[in-house]
């Protein structure tokens, strides 16, 4: 035996020879979500209406290294999974006249000197690996071939981006009911959260909070579609408060932004606030009911033929309109709403909604007069999420509001007929979140 370092493994052929024999063969069909082929081969025809006679190379992506030789979670590119329905790391498909080829990582299985050396691919490192033609039933009959005869099949369509954001602004059935479940788990792990509780004000705090949802999201999905916010007393008046290292204390308002990313990796986008002792103090009330009229005011303006910017100038009149009246605004009502004022963003500088769907923050590489400057179409998924954010540390405001924070924040569909609130089953009003948060405390 060697004093020195252990042997290569791969240069010693008595241990090659042995490693390669005695395997069994293990269920290796790739798991996709039942539907996702057949969605994305229409959504290929949808992309070849749209660019007749074009080539188009598309890309999975990899895993960005957190150091060394240790990666972060890899999580497919969103335009290739609508295109392919394929999850796998590394992939490239090509894109012609609705056709797919996709090129993949063959899998190193026994026999293979990859199956054990090769941390990336061999199946004693990742577990039992579909072959290429696994991967092709699997895709319903797509051509997948080795990753190693990928050519690049010439420019660059620099259009593609943008041609795809905007062809997945409208949903399809298929992806609606990838929403509609991932809204569901979403309502679910709020439950699950605020019966955590009683158990994070006796000291885990927000974190404590964070790490219930996030396990519920990994549970029932991928895991949270974006980083789960968490903001209790003061924090919950900053925008993305994802540290979530503070205390969860009676008395205090509890800001809740969370959503589910499915299987399908189509995420929910949902928020409430809750009065972490069960009950809204009258300045905490003041403020939610604010919030709750303007988003009311919002939702009303989402359906077909509503300009997209509709449900924002709606919620926005009744947010000034609102501090008007708590003597709030340095100008008249007029001119804060004016495109020269907007002194009623301090308390409210984020927009109130955008789309939804693979990326919580969906379609952002369209065109503005595609997005903010579009009409909105049946088969649409956005959120309406008006808020009041009244830092600690604001002279502006009176001492009982200084540390309030309050969002309200749901999932719509836009309907032939107007718009349905995927995420209806939560409260908005300030005696509905009073009531669920009892009941889910116990």
């Amino acid at each position: 035996m060697s004093e020195g370092r252990p042997p290569k493994l791969s240069e010693v052929p008595a241990f090659v020879d042995y490693i390669a024999q005695g395997w069994d063969s293990p269920a290796r069909t790739p798991d996709l979500v039942p539907g996702a082929a057949e969605a994305a081969a229409a959504h290929r025809e949808r992309l070849a209406a749209a660019l007749p006679g074009r080539t188009v190379v598309v890309k999975a992506g990899r895993a960005p290294v957190r150091s060394n030789d240790t990666a972060y979670d890899f999580r497919v590119d969103s335009d290739f999974y609508w295109l392919t329905g394929c999850a796998a790391e590394n992939a490239v498909a090509v894109i012609s006249g609705g056709d797919a080829t996709v090129y993949l990582p063959p899998p190193a299985r026994p026999g293979d000197p990859g199956f054990f050396s090769d941390a990336a691919y061999g199946e004693l490192w990742v577990g039992p690996s579909p072959s290429l033609a696994e991967w092709s039933a699997a895709l319903g009959g797509v051509e997948v071939r080795p990753l190693s005869e990928f050519t690049d099949p010439g420019e660059p369509v620099e259009e593609l981006p943008r041609v795809l954001a905007e062809l997945r602004m409208v949903k399809d059935a298929w992806e609606i009911g990838q929403l509609r479940e991932a809204v569901d788990r979403t309502v679910e792990g709020f439950a699950a959260v605020l019966a955590e509780v009683p158990a994070a004000v006796k000291g885990p705090g927000e974190r404590w909070l964070q790490g219930t949802f996030d396990r519920h999201a990994r549970t029932y999905g991928n895991g949270p579609g974006y980083a789960t916010i968490v903001g209790g007393g003061p924090h919950a008046p900053t925008l993305h408060w994802v540290r979530c290292d503070g205390p969860v204390v009676p008395g205090e308002l509890l800001l809740l932004d969370m959503g589910v990313e499915v299987r399908s990796h189509y995420t929910a986008d949902v928020t409430r606030t809750f009065p972490i002792a069960g009950a809204f103090s009258p300045a905490q009330r003041q403020v939610h009911d604010l919030v709750e009229k303007a988003h009311r005011a919002g939702m009303a303006q989402v359906g077909p033929g509503h300009r997209f910017t509709d449900f924002h100038h709606a919620a926005m009149e009744v947010i000034a309109r609102g501090l008007d009246d708590w003597g709030l605004l340095p100008v008249s009502v007029d001119e804060a709403l004016s495109d020269q004022g907007q002194q009623h963003r301090r308390y409210l500088i984020c927009g109130i909604g955008h789309h939804l769907g693979l990326d919580v923050h969906d379609c952002a590489r369209s065109r503005p007069e595609a997005y903010h400057g579009a009409v909105m179409e049946p088969g649409m998924v956005l959120t309406v999420e008006p808020g009041l954010y009244f830092h600690a540390h604001d002279r502006t405001v009176p001492p009982e509001l200084r540390g309030l924070g309050v969002r309200i924040e749901d999932d719509l569909l836009v309907t032939e007929s107007g718009a349905e609130v995927l995420s209806d089953a939560l409260p908005i009003d300030a005696g509905g979140l009073e009531r669920w948060a009892e009941q889910a405390t116990g």
